[in-house]
């Protein structure tokens, strides 16, 4: 009995080792949407795949056999996300640099007797902040900052660390993630100009059409809206990345996955 559970523990390892645990999940994913289609007839969108849909669950499938192209596939995600920080670091010292000018300029308009505080000066401060924390979301998943509770978590090993990212990212992260792609498409549109009907303005002059705050003096505010797009699918490609990461540690392939330390293991946050 003894040699038989170890015999079957080694062709299971064999089979994770080969293939990875997305492709396990595409598969699960694909034969519920086909009994929901089929057998109980749902309304809901697993019942009612699109063609896109079983591509993408296809494609999954296909790359969960050829590990080093999905290596590579997380590789370039997160070189958008070392994009990304740089960007944030940028915006922090633009920040610090505008609301500076911002306090000087405030106090010194009694020297001059003019009023030199400027109204776009307060939205570049203001949509860049919002930018810092638009555009850290995929970056701060990939260092592993996001908040979790270390004193529980370092404890645990590598492996088990890995299934809890890889199962609530797949059951949560990413579902959400996607939710939220989905209501701020129309969203973004809109606030760049798209009308209710889905038309666009004619013309080429296209930042005429953009929604714009009611204070006076102030800089457009569609585009600060339409990066909530930009943040969430930035942020969808990074989650996607850690499955990645997390399913070559389920699978033993350490060399291409990795699970983050925590600098702080008491810490709670």
């Amino acid at each position: 009995m003894a040699n038989q559970v170890r015999k079957l523990d080694r062709v299971v390892t064999s089979a994770t080792h080969r293939f990875h645990a997305a492709g396990w999940v595409a598969l699960a994913y694909a034969v519920v949407a086909a009994l929901f289609h089929s057998v109980f007839e749902t309304r809901y969108l697993i019942g009612n795949l699109a063609v896109w849909h079983w591509l993408v669950l296809g494609a999954v499938v296909l790359l969960a056999a050829r590990p080093m192209t999905l290596h590579a596939i997380r590789l370039a995600i997160e070189s958008v996300s070392s994009v990304t920080k740089t960007l944030t670091w940028i915006l922090v010292w633009v920040v610090f640099i505008v609301q500076f000018i911002n306090v000087a300029t405030r106090y010194g308009n009694d020297y001059v007797e003019a009023d030199i505080y400027f109204g776009e000066a307060v939205s570049v401060a203001w949509q860049s902040f919002a930018l810092i924390a638009i555009l850290g979301f995929n970056y701060g998943i990939r260092d592993g900052v996001n908040p979790r509770i270390d004193f529980w978590w370092a404890d645990f090993a590598d492996k088990t660390k890995a299934w809890l990212d890889f199962t609530i990212h797949c059951l949560l992260l990413l579902p959400f993630t996607l939710m939220a792609m989905r209501l701020l498409w129309s969203y973004a549109a809109i606030a760049l100009g798209q009308k209710r009907t889905g038309e666009w303005p004619d013309g080429w002059r296209l930042w005429e059409g953009w929604e714009r705050a009611p204070d006076a003096g102030s800089l457009a505010v569609g585009p600060i809206k339409a990066m909530l797009f930009v943040a969430f699918a930035l942020f969808g490609l990074q989650v996607i990345a850690e499955i990645i990461k997390t399913g070559f540690v389920i699978a033993g392939r350490h060399d291409l996955g990795e699970v983050k330390d925590q600098s702080a293991p008491m810490r709670i946050e």
